[in-house]
């Protein structure tokens, strides 16, 4: 159940929050930037060099979809996905956004890309010493070898959310968006899926699936222990709207 809400401005445009030090860090995908959120907002921390122009950095809208965090006990042990390590006239949301093996993973202690040749990555992770993440535009997940990201497996949808259990990585999919299709070259968006795959991180081998047949997208997953969830809080058969506002936007502040 939720326990506090705090509001941000919209131009944040929160992507992934990871935990930091003790301190919930998020990324500001609308000011290509790493913020640290505490009671009275959200402060920049980190950015990566190429957004800087004459010195300056460049936080005034969105030019490169810095969208996740492999989060490390630090910012600078930590990692961090783009689609684009360039600033051009371009932006995302553009039909025109380049992409194709255009996408990044940055190093917090460098500020500079690591890996490249990715297609629009998400979900970044630090899971055994190695970092984990999405390459959604081709439906792949993997892990990063050197300076190359090396698949694991090819799954039906965009891969986007990511948590492990062991040695078994759950990993989410969705539809590609018709209007989007151009930011998945590797997919065939009539046959992409909405779910969420259980995947052996050893042997690539896809142990189960959760497939929703008219689901469309899934943007972040977690696990927690069954000890501390008896499931859903209702189900989608039976909604209430009145019930749904109070469970997720009802708080009382201080007088």
């Amino acid at each position: 159940m939720p326990v506090r809400s705090q509001f941000l401005p919209g131009a944040t445009y929160l992507h992934d929050l990871s935990v930091m030090g003790g301190v919930l860090h998020g990324n500001s995908v609308g000011q290509n930037a790493i913020v640290r959120i505490g009671e009275h907002g959200a402060e920049r921390v980190w950015w990566p060099l190429c957004i800087e122009v004459g010195g300056r950095p460049i936080f005034s809208r969105n030019h490169i979809q810095l969208n996740s965090i492999a989060g490390g006990p630090d910012v600078s042990s930590s990692y961090f996905t783009a689609s684009t390590d360039r600033i051009t006239s371009r932006v995302p949301g553009h039909r025109n956004f380049p992409v194709d093996k255009r996408g990044v993973l940055f190093s917090g202690l460098t500020r500079e890309p690591v890996v490249r040749g990715l297609t629009r990555p998400h979900t970044a992770r630090l899971h055994d010493g190695s970092v984990w993440l999405d390459n959604s535009g081709y439906g792949e997940f993997g892990a990063i070898e050197g300076e190359n990201f090396v698949p694991v497996v090819r799954l039906p949808g965009w891969t986007r959310g990511l948590t492990f259990h062991r040695n078994v990585a759950f990993v989410g999919t969705s539809r590609v968006i018709p209007r989007y299709r151009q930011y998945a070259p590797g997919l065939e968006t009539e046959t992409s899926l909405c779910g969420v795959h259980a995947v052996d991180t050893a042997s690539g081998r896809v142990l189960g699936s959760v497939v929703w047949p008219a689901g469309n997208q899934i943007f972040a997953l977690d696990w927690i222990a069954g000890r501390v969830s008896y499931g859903f809080p209702f189900q989608a058969s039976s909604r209430n709207p009145t019930r749904d506002r109070d469970l997720f936007f009802r708080f009382v502040t201080a007088k």
